[in-house]
């Protein structure tokens, strides 16, 4: 850049001949004119637009139309330029190198890649989605699915973590969301997954599924679903998605349960809120002030994101909900039933009234008993006792097999002391095992080896002063008045000589 300064400098300044310069810098005429005409060294420039490409040239074709049909298939599965390389190897007898097929493959991306424009956000919109993440849940390396919702004109997210996706997820995922915001957006826009839609009428036209209705109908919000293929439509939750995972789940988190994961979720949420949005010259939590003036208000009740069946209880008092079996009472064996299921717990009804409750399963082919189920027929069979699957790891204190064992060992004829104890864990059915536990505890103390001697033992014994009736509460009664009754008749009753 120095001699070329130099050069021009001479020549357009102190006017020294060119023939001159030539000599003695020993360059060609056709270089000092492009020195002279440019400023700046321009660099070489290729007169022809592209070479012509003598051994790929012909393959060209065949190239495109692969990466055209790569459009068709997921995109995990599609063509790689060393693939493609062996391919016209192969099949169509390229002779050149791979290097030029990477060429070709890289030029052809660049041209038929999409342009997208850029989108207007008004206030009060949101985007939903699904992302996937890692996580070591009471130490086992599991993946989870993520459920978001981002706040495009303020950039504002949530971001929650569940078992599986399914319809109570996305309705409970709304409903916290919603809370977490303060408001419900007016416009919400989705991709097409079978939690939401069940079929597909038209680029944008839905037929949604019944309980998707549902929670639109409580809400009142409007439902944009996007094109097929084109997350660009819903950019904004697809990179918080992005962001969340990179930012709030490396490392993998390591937590014992997912509740425990989400509240630092929540907490990594309000702090992004901290954060001043590009070009904007405004913090998220400024612009979601904004975006809160128009939402619609939170309706009384959250929805219900319930999922409820109908169904029948089996022979062996169990109820099939999501692929596992829940235990019910044996009385309502081969009875028809309603299981409502929550992603935490699973309530299953009989003529509206709940007959059980049980921890929610999320793996598959799963049982869960209820020991109390089961009472009620082991009582009419205590041989099966010590067999009974339901009852295999129900961990009861020491003091029920010791009071077991002098129940057994107090009758005359085998299995009334154990129809006797059996009766005696039916206790449980209405009292709690910590008070039922401290019933047993006192009559072996006690040497009372019956139910019905349990039994009384857990009856309260009130203080005296606690049953004195007080008008406190009952403003009400200090109103009456009762007469003053004349109490001289009683002694009629002592006859004349007691008199």
């Amino acid at each position: 850049m120095n001699r070329w300064m130099e050069i021009r400098r001479r020549v357009l300044v102190e006017g020294v001949s060119k023939r001159q310069v030539m000599a003695e810098e020993g360059i060609h005429w056709e270089t000092l004119k492009k020195i002279l005409a440019h400023g700046n060294p321009p660099g070489y420039r290729q007169k022809r637009s592209s070479r012509p490409q003598t051994i790929i040239g012909p393959y060209l074709g065949r190239i495109e139309q692969i990466l055209k049909d790569d459009k068709q298939v997921h995109k995990k599965q599609r063509h790689t330029a060393k693939r493609i390389f062996e391919r016209l190897r192969d099949e169509n007898g390229y002779p050149g190198k791979i290097t030029q097929v990477k060429l070709a493959v890289q030029g052809l991306k660049q041209r038929n890649s999409e342009v997208y424009v850029p989108l207007v956000h008004e206030p009060g919109e949101g985007q939903v989605d699904f992302g996937h993440a890692l996580v070591k849940l009471a130490g086992k390396l599991v993946m989870r699915p993520f459920f978001a919702m981002a706040l495009p004109y303020s950039d504002a997210y949530f971001v929650q973590v569940f078992e599986r996706e399914t319809t109570e997820v996305v309705g409970e995922g709304h409903n916290r969301a919603f809370v977490h915001f303060g408001g419900v957006p007016n416009r919400i826009s989705y991709d097409n997954p079978a939690t939401l839609v069940a079929k597909r009428l038209g680029v944008h036209k839905r037929e949604m599924n019944q309980r998707f209705k549902q929670l639109v109908s409580h809400y009142l919000f409007d439902v944009h679903f996007c094109t097929v293929r084109r997350g660009n439509e819903k950019g904004v939750v697809e990179g918080s998605v992005k962001y969340a995972r990179l930012n709030f789940m490396v490392p993998v988190p390591v937590v014992n349960t997912l509740e425990e994961l989400n509240k630092r979720l929540i907490e990594s949420c309000l702090s992004d809120l901290k954060r001043k949005v590009r070009g904007r010259g405004a913090t998220k939590e400024e612009l979601l002030a904004v975006d809160r003036a128009h939402f619609r208000a939170l309706p009384a009740t959250l929805f219900d994101a319930s999922l409820k069946v109908s169904t029948t209880a089996s022979s062996l008092s169990l109820v099939r909900f999501d692929c596992n079996d829940y235990s019910v009472p044996t009385q309502y064996a081969h009875h028809p039933v309603v299981v409502k299921g929550t992603i935490a717990k699973v309530e299953i009804f009989r003529l509206d009234r709940r007959i059980a409750q049980h921890d929610r399963l999320w793996v598959k082919e799963g049982v869960t008993f209820d020991p109390l189920h089961y009472l009620a027929i082991l009582e009419g069979k205590p041989g099966a006792l010590d067999h009974a699957l339901p009852l295999k790891d129900w961990q009861l204190p020491e003091c029920f097999a010791l009071l077991r064992r002098r129940m057994e060992a107090k009758e005359r004829y085998h299995g009334e002391g154990t129809r006797e104890y059996i009766r005696t864990l039916r206790l449980m059915e209405k009292r709690s095992l910590r008070r039922v536990t401290q019933a047993v505890k006192k009559a072996v103390q006690m040497e009372i080896y019956t139910r019905d001697g349990v039994a009384q033992l857990l009856i309260s014994r009130e203080e005296f002063r606690l049953t004195t009736f007080s008008l406190d509460g009952r403003e009400h009664l200090r109103q009456v008045r009762v007469a003053k009754q004349d109490l001289s008749g009683y002694g009629d009753l002592l006859g004349p000589e007691a008199a």
